[in-house]
């Protein structure tokens, strides 16, 4: 019955288990399945401003090419920067306006606020670039860019002075033109955020790893963080960490875009970076683990009741292949596979005891069957008392009985003999009426390896030895002598 239940319980638990399994990678895949489509819609909205810009903002730049040329005229006529009149400038042309020297350093410009910014402290992969636009003297223009100071989504054009000392750059603030406005992807990742739980934020670095929108010095990378970033962006693989979110633990998710229509140096990269939490899932899992207990503790209650059943209908029979219906011993099949496995895992000796009830046959013809079969369950029992621990006795068939004694030594299996000869000549006398029929036992004893190595031939001396002794007057044991 047990080992019914025990493998129930596991089969049981198996399927329970790939079940839960199942849904539980079903909702992961879920979940995933929701943050691709997620990051399609953003990368999807950046790439259609991107293209409306390539498709109509051609213009701009040539704008910005024209004005360029103009100023670097104006620098050949007054190269002294002092004397230029900036914010003039801006109202002119209607862009921001930077000069970056040799080191890299915007020495003057509209943009008051940037005047020392150091493009070799804070990056480093720009500053090689604009070193390289200074050298040619030709026009470069990116797409869309950040402003440092106040994070705005600005379109920067390059052009370096005939003398290679300086750099002209122009800005201008995309988020107040109309194409930015129609395909505005701020609002989309806003309306995302709103509509999903799942997703906590979302924001669009740039190589340098600032996010649009945000200034320079409101949103630095933790280093953590940052390796992630790097790693996707010079992999182009997707990269996770944790980390934190107004408190909450949630997970950064950092995407690999490259523009098709914005070839610019800088700007042609970008990473999109993914905050998203995971509160749902665990709902959905904790949810999951409840119904797997359910499922589990009914599939386990059936399971062992069906044991119990089956169990108790199978029992009997299979108890009966193994035993003696009438005295509950080993019967003979079940004593040649005990003695062929004691004699295999032996260390020493092995004894075997075989013996007979004298005048059984007495017994069964002057009081019948039904009281010669209770004497030989009395005999089953003073055999089973008498018996170590160890020993395995077993009914062979009518009145003959047999005893596995596994090491042994002499003296240890001739006292069970003595043992087993007196109690069953008390049992005899006192407990079944049987005065007038003496009924005792003979017992023939063999010893393995001794009288024999192998379960036939142990079991042929053993029977020799107990003719023996019912030749030399009964109720007696002898050991084999050839």
């Amino acid at each position: 019955m047990l080992t019914m239940i025990a493998f129930a319980m596991s089969i049981s638990f198996i399927l329970a288990a790939m079940d839960h399994n199942r849904l539980k990678n079903q909702t992961i895949d879920n979940q995933q399945t929701q943050m691709k489509k997620s990051e399609e819609i953003v990368l999807t909205s950046i790439d259609t401003i991107e293209k409306a810009y390539y498709l109509f903002g051609e213009h701009k730049a040539a704008s910005m090419r024209d004005v360029s040329a103009r100023l670097i005229q104006h620098y050949e006529q007054q190269p002294d920067f002092n004397q230029w009149s900036f914010n003039e400038l801006k109202q002119k042309y209607e862009y921001d306006i930077y000069i970056i020297n040799k080191n890299n350093v915007i020495t003057h410009s509209s943009m008051k606020s940037d005047i020392g910014l150091d493009f070799n402290s804070c990056c480093k992969g720009l500053a090689k670039t604009l070193d390289d636009r200074r050298n040619t003297g030709q026009f470069y223009h990116d797409g869309m860019d950040i402003e440092q100071q106040t994070g705005a989504v600005k379109k920067y054009s390059y052009q370096g002075t005939s003398d290679k000392n300086y750099l002209i750059q122009l800005g201008y603030d995309l988020q107040n033109d109309d194409i930015f406005q129609q395909f505005n992807f701020f609002t989309t990742i806003e309306n995302l955020t709103l509509r999903d739980p799942l997703i906590s934020h979302i924001r669009i670095l740039n190589p340098a790893g600032n996010a649009l929108g945000y200034s320079a010095d409101s949103l630095i990378l933790p280093e953590g963080h940052r390796s992630a970033f790097k790693h996707t962006l010079n992999t182009q693989e997707t990269t996770e960490i944790q980390g934190l979110w107004e408190g909450e633990k949630v997970y950064y998710r950092y995407i690999y875009y490259k523009s098709k229509y914005d070839t610019g140096t800088t700007t042609e990269r970008k990473v999109l970076q993914v905050i998203y939490n995971d509160k749902e899932l665990q709902s959905l899992l904790s949810a999951n683990r409840k119904t797997f207990i359910l499922q589990l503790a009914t599939v386990l209650c059936i399971t062992i009741i069906l044991s119990l059943f089956i169990s108790k209908a199978v029992a009997r029979p299979m108890h009966l292949a193994f035993h003696d219906s009438l005295t509950g011993l080993k019967n003979r099949a079940a004593f040649d596979e005990a003695m062929i496995r004691t004699l295999a895992s032996q260390q020493t000796t092995t004894a075997l005891l075989m013996m007979d009830v004298d005048n059984f046959k007495g017994v069964n013809d002057k009081l019948g069957h039904d009281t010669g079969d209770q004497l030989l369950k009395r005999v089953a029992e003073s055999i089973h008392k008498t018996a170590r621990k160890d020993d395995i006795p077993a009914r062979l068939g009518g009145d003959e009985f047999i005893i596995i004694l596994p090491e042994p030594g002499s003296k240890d299996a001739i006292q069970i003999a003595e043992q087993l000869i007196d109690s069953i000549k008390a049992l005899t006398v006192t407990k079944t009426g049987l005065s007038d029929i003496p009924v005792t036992v003979s017992i023939g004893i063999a010893f393995s390896p001794a009288h024999g190595e192998d379960a036939e031939t142990l079991i042929k001396h053993a029977d020799e030895a107990l003719y023996a002794s019912k030749e030399r007057g009964k109720n007696q044991y002898q050991v084999y002598n050839a």
